[in-house]
């Protein structure tokens, strides 16, 4: 009889209501790849994404979602050298981590830095790993210059306060709420705009002496586009980082010539691909910067892997701030921690 566990299972793309947690048979892993007992795999906006069928990607199906894990290798496939049984690893695997295992291509894998526990190793690669690719290879922030970050108190918000205040930038965290703002301000924004009751626009200019922001870091999209790019400066630089308001904008693109402004798209799972040495680089400055306490991952919740699905649900709602991890080894129970 094979050897089962429990997953986070989506049979079909569609409503995230869908999702259901089953017993499956232990996968095998193949020609360069491992497999992982996952100790702690986090939520990311993709994830909502990916099940509903409306991401770039789409996993053969059945499969289970989860963006990044971290955990302890328990079999290795054939061909793999680098990694061996027991090795304490994290991975950005795209998907699989909301099961007890997972299987990951071994090229995926970073080990787990000494002094890094598990819930945090996974709530680093994503969100980390995009704003500082974002921050300091795409826009080449520089120390001085202002850094305005919409959608502030997510995952990729935070992480980007907290990268740019590291680069020696100031940091403009937008929220839609007093209670996101105060989050921003803990984790070191200099300036609070509550885009809910502000006019965002002149907020920014108010803020920088009229001359709006060197950088504008927008995983949000929709509505406020427009208003945050008439509020970067003289040759300014946009980064196009995601849509998480489900809304793609389509701003005037006079907008970009009259200021000699600069649009930049942040395609980090490709980046990772294309260079990944710059991405082992990039994640050694990120470790390095947790360990020394410069850096500070915020998990707004654990759950076990029965509270996944609802914790999706909220994700796409937008009713998630900082980083929600679920930890597929603890018994099924409905409080969150």
């Amino acid at each position: 009889m094979s050897a089962t566990m429990r997953a986070l299972i989506c049979h079909a793309f569609g409503p995230i209501a869908d999702l259901q947690v089953e017993t499956v048979p232990v996968p095998e892993p193949g020609p360069g790849e491992v497999r992982v007992r996952v100790e702690a795999a986090s939520l990311n906006f993709p994830d909502a994404l990916i099940v509903q069928g409306l991401y770039q990607v789409r996993p053969a199906l059945p499969f289970s979602p989860g963006a990044e894990l971290a955990g302890t290798i328990v079999a290795v496939g054939e061909g793999v050298s680098d990694w061996r049984l027991g090795q304490r690893v994290l991975s950005f695997c795209g998907h699989g981590g909301f099961a007890e295992q997972a299987i990951v291509p071994a090229a995926q894998l970073l080990p787990l830095p000494e002094g890094m526990d598990m819930d945090t190793g996974a709530a680093l690669v994503l969100t980390y790993g995009t704003s500082l690719h974002a921050l300091k290879d795409v826009a080449r922030l520089q120390p001085g210059e202002t850094l305005l970050v919409l959608g502030a108190a997510g995952g990729v918000g935070l992480a980007a306060i907290e990268i740019a205040r590291d680069l020696g930038a100031r940091v403009i965290a937008a929220a839609s709420s007093a209670e996101r703002l105060a989050l921003c301000r803990q984790h070191g924004a200099h300036e609070l705009i509550d885009y809910s009751r502000e006019d965002l626009r002149r907020r920014v200019e108010a803020l920088t002496g009229g001359q709006g922001a060197q950088v504008v870091c927008d995983p949000v999209g929709g509505a406020l586009t427009e208003a945050a790019l008439r509020a970067t400066a003289w040759r300014g630089r946009y980064l196009v980082v995601g849509f998480a308001s489900g809304e793609i904008p389509r701003p005037p693109l006079n907008l970009a010539l009259l200021k000699e402004r600069q649009i930049l798209g942040v395609f980090w799972g490709d980046a990772v691909r294309r260079d990944p040495a710059q991405h082992a680089l990039n994640m050694r400055q990120l470790a390095e910067g947790v360990v020394q306490g410069r850096l500070n991952p915020f998990i707004s919740e654990r759950l076990p892997l029965q509270g996944a699905r609802d914790a999706i649900a909220r994700m796409a709602a937008r009713q998630v701030v900082g980083k929600v991890v679920v930890r597929p080894q603890e018994p099924a129970g409905d409080g969150r921690r």
